[in-house]
């Protein structure tokens, strides 16, 4: 296991973890116990947290593979326990998958933003593709003004660049 301590000194993941489960789920991984499993009332008890925020922040962290639990029944009134421990040796893991995954949708905006032709109502602010353009006239449906040529080159160089960067970041070249 790796500590939790360990991987919140990267400024990187901690910035990650904090869109993730925000400043109360940062305060419960900073202040889980480093050994063995905890319920999530225990946690609750020892971080002084709110039971709710604690169980929120243990989800959100399973569906990340970064949290498991073990369950076990009492045999005397059928209540289920959940033991929980956190899983941060999973984190480059996670981080390679979500990069991997904006990554996909930064590629297909920029076939999009290369494939097509864009107009704009300079009125409105509204930006089309050229067939939408034409189907219209090249006239803005909501102010009825005409449209003009977007450049898009500005935009098309940014996403080319930040493609690149996390393509390299990634190791993919």
């Amino acid at each position: 296991m790796v500590a939790a301590d360990e991987v919140l000194e990267h400024r990187a993941i901690r910035a990650y973890l904090m869109r993730l489960i925000g400043a109360e789920g940062m305060d419960l991984i900073e202040r889980f116990p480093e050994e063995g499993e905890h319920s999530d009332e225990e946690l609750a008890e020892k971080t002084g947290i709110n039971l709710n925020s604690v169980r929120h922040t243990l989800y959100t962290l399973y569906e990340k593979r970064l949290a498991e639990y073990r369950r076990i029944k009492n045999a005397e009134t059928g209540w289920l326990t959940y033991l929980w421990r956190l899983r941060l040796d999973q984190m480059d893991d996670v981080l390679y998958e979500d990069m991997s995954r904006v990554l996909e949708r930064l590629e297909a905006r920029e076939r999009y933003e290369e494939e097509n032709d864009f107009y704009i109502c300079k009125h409105c602010g509204i930006i089309f593709t050229f067939n939408d353009a034409f189907s219209r006239d090249f006239e803005c449906p909501h102010c009825d003004e005409k449209m003009d040529h977007f450049d898009n080159e500005l935009l098309l160089k940014a996403l080319k660049t930040r493609v690149a960067a996390m393509r390299a970041t990634l190791g993919m070249g």
